[in-house]
């Protein structure tokens, strides 16, 4: 039988892959054959995560890398190339921002933001696209939010970052599909990670209020966003490049 879920014999770069949805995208990708390229600026969380996809029998490599930086998003995709010989998938995972309103944004601040969450992608993926082209084959998947898709004042930087994103996958998408390579875009809803419930605790509330303003009534486990990267970085999603998929629990309940 033919599974187009299948990862076997394929290689992927996930930033963010300490902690959350960048964790268990790598952990399923692993299960599904692929051998996995972590990078982030901390290296304990990479490191227990290789751990981990080491024990499911898989290649697992730590890379620490501040992809706000040109320069090592090349040195890691350069790096996965000298240890596997080749990329087939990047994750574009790393992200996230404080929440406030707009006039309390410095200008610093701003760009920060902008940094991690667009221009990351940017470097990232001009960088792993060069090998994909070269084998003829290859899918870029970023990681985006809800926040890009709605107005949300207390997250103007973060969302308008995301929104950026979800055109630069089209773009690329647009420039790189008849060269093998596919590029693809989760925008997700609320998710349980270490940086959303941060950020809650800072504001004084519980993380799981947040899943009532939706159908669900729910917020989602970083592995079910995981499901997802599994099917844009696989062949199960063969024709669909340019796409950004709202990953989220619903239209919030207007009633009986």
């Amino acid at each position: 039988m033919n599974d187009k879920f299948s990862m076997e014999g394929r290689v992927a770069i996930i930033t963010g892959g300490g902690t959350g949805i960048g964790r268990a995208s790598a952990i399923l990708l692993a299960e599904r054959g692929a051998d996995i390229v972590l990078a982030g600026r901390r290296l304990d969380p990479l490191k227990e995560t290789a751990s981990e996809i080491e024990a499911l029998g898989r290649r697992a490599v730590a890379v620490p890398t501040d992809v706000t930086k040109a320069d090592e998003c090349r040195d890691l995709v350069d790096a996965t190339l000298a240890e596997f010989g080749r990329v087939d998938v990047l994750m574009n995972n790393a992200g996230g921002g404080e929440t406030k309103s707009i006039m309390k944004w410095t200008d610093e601040e701003w760009e920060q933001v902008l940094e991690l969450n667009l221009s990351s992608a940017w470097y990232l993926s001009r960088a792993a696209a060069k090998p994909m082209i070269a084998q003829g084959r290859g899918a870029i998947v970023n990681i985006s939010s809800g926040a890009s898709l709605l107005a949300m004042p207390q997250a103007a930087a973060y969302g308008a970052a995301k929104a950026g994103l979800n055109n630069l996958t089209g773009s690329m998408a647009a420039a790189w599909t008849r060269k093998g390579v596919r590029v693809n875009c989760i925008a997700c809803g609320a998710i349980r990670t270490p940086g959303l419930e941060a950020d809650v605790k800072r504001q004084g509330f519980d993380i799981d209020m947040i899943g009532q303003t939706n159908a669900s009534g729910r917020i989602a486990e970083p592995e079910e966003i995981g499901y997802g990267v599994l099917f844009f970085a696989s062949d199960a999603s063969s024709y669909c490049s340019g796409q950004t998929l709202y990953m989220h629990g619903g239209p919030g309940p207007a009633g009986v």
